[in-house]
């Protein structure tokens, strides 16, 4: 199972992560972010730093030049869209990188292939998180993993929304054909933006 951390602030954490053998880094380019990693992380450190794992951007509504400017300065493997993106700025952004759509789950949500079926052909992941009293991302809370079960998806996903350490068991045991990677976030800090190493690799000899 591949793991993406989430919410990466330190150049050192990140070096961490390389040598975890984590799969996937995210990276917030969310101004209002707590996790807003753009005072704190050296552009020119991160885009040559010769990482196994796959940097991804994560942003919200962003205009398509700050997407394709923060690809080219970070050296961004992958764009993560946490917001109301259309099906053709996945598509143009493409052509530069590996995206990822995200899609936020509530109560209220009852069919996930309607949900993504306009995206199908325009990205190269789903991730399904958890929308909370309006919030989205980081919200430390879980979605009914069922309805992922019920729906086809056809197209790789990750698993987010409050995922921690003791949630191992639960995580394996969720089955899906399309069913990617996790990704962990909030339940993973010392504080917004800095990760706690230990429990990071508690979470991944676990999921081995």
């Amino acid at each position: 199972m591949n793991i993406k951390v989430c919410g990466i602030t330190q150049l050192k954490q990140l070096q961490q992560l390389d040598g975890l053998n984590i799969e996937f880094a995210g990276l917030i380019f969310v101004k209002d972010s707590p996790r807003y990693m753009g005072e704190t992380l050296d552009k020119e450190a991160v885009k040559n730093a010769d990482f196994d794992l796959k940097k991804v951007g994560v942003f919200k509504n962003p205009e398509m030049i700050d997407v394709l400017d923060a690809i080219d300065e970070y050296g961004l493997d992958v764009v993560q869209l946490h917001g109301e993106e259309s099906p053709e700025m996945c598509e143009d952004l493409s052509s530069e990188v590996e995206v990822i759509k995200v899609f936020n789950i509530d109560e209220t949500t009852t069919d996930i292939d309607a949900l993504v079926a306009d995206y199908d052909a325009v990205c190269d992941y789903y991730l399904f998180d958890t929308k909370a009293n309006g919030e989205t991302g980081g919200t430390g809370k879980q979605f009914d993993w069922k309805i992922l079960s019920k729906a086809k998806i056809e197209k790789p996903f990750f698993l987010s929304g409050g995922l921690s350490v003791d949630d191992i068991a639960k995580i394996k045991k969720f089955k899906h054909p399309d069913y990617f990677a996790v990704d962990i976030y909030s339940k993973f800090e010392k504080e917004p933006g800095v990760k706690d190493m230990g429990q990071v690799l508690l979470f991944k000899q676990g999921m081995t």
